[in-house]
């Protein structure tokens, strides 16, 4: 899993041609943004060392296990001096309280690292900001670098065949669907990011979109009229 450079200060790396994670360089390190399926720290951490630099903070865009599967061995290797920062109310999941009604969809494994910080609208992990973006999962971020307008939008959208919102099943890709708790929030999470006008989109599934405008609007659009 070797680390692709996206932007002058974001690479992603893929493993099983199925998920991404971002490594993300600050002045004193690296932010990883999610920590992908199990058993993939070596890799990450070798792909961290290629950098140059240490990991110093995780930043999880949501709880599912395809996004936090490595976050305990990470964690184990790194120690205390990596903050570990994920979204409150699936935060409050994974620490085993109810949160919503009803069965939630997707993998949420146990885990035994708890956040350092629960992330709210408007916090900052180094350059990125949090921007709230819920119905993937109850408490699904996405991260604007707001240097560049790099937007790291999780599982809001996926980039297999082309750009979709997870509110939607499609092929050749319908796993992010089927873990999609809300479709409804779901799409009117995917317009909250189309507003910030991102100058490039990366997602948890599938590859960078550039200049996305356009794609998000018609995946949007797509979304809406399957909602009706």
């Amino acid at each position: 899993m070797s680390a692709q450079p996206i932007t002058d200060h974001v690479s992603r790396l893929n493993r099983l041609h199925f998920v991404n994670v971002y490594l993300v360089r600050e002045e004193d390190g690296l932010t990883l943004v999610d920590t992908g399926l199990p058993r993939g720290a070596g890799a990450i951490l070798a792909a961290a060392a290629g950098l140059g630099a240490p990991i110093r903070r995780i930043a999880l865009t949501h709880g599912h296990g395809d996004h936090v599967g490595s976050l305990d061995e990470l964690k184990a290797r790194l120690g205390d001096g990596v903050e570990v920062s994920m979204p409150e109310l699936d935060a409050r999941i994974h620490a085993g309280e109810h949160v919503v009604d009803g069965k939630l969809p997707g993998s949420w494994p146990t885990l035994r690292t708890s956040p350092d910080r629960l992330l709210q609208a408007g916090d900052r992990v180094g350059s990125l900001e949090v921007v709230p973006s819920p119905g993937h999962s109850p408490g699904h971020v996405s991260l604007l670098d707001t240097r560049d307008r790099t937007l790291l939008a999780g599982d809001t959208f996926t980039s297999y065949g082309r750009l979709e919102v997870t509110s939607r099943y499609t092929f050749p890709f319908p796993l992010a669907a089927m873990a999609t708790w809300d479709r409804r929030l779901d799409v009117e999470s995917a317009r909250t990011l189309r507003a910030l006008e991102p100058a490039l989109l990366a997602v948890g599934h599938g590859p960078v979109v550039r200049d996305p405008g356009a794609a998000m609007d018609a995946a949007i659009a797509r979304a809406e009229r399957a909602l009706r």
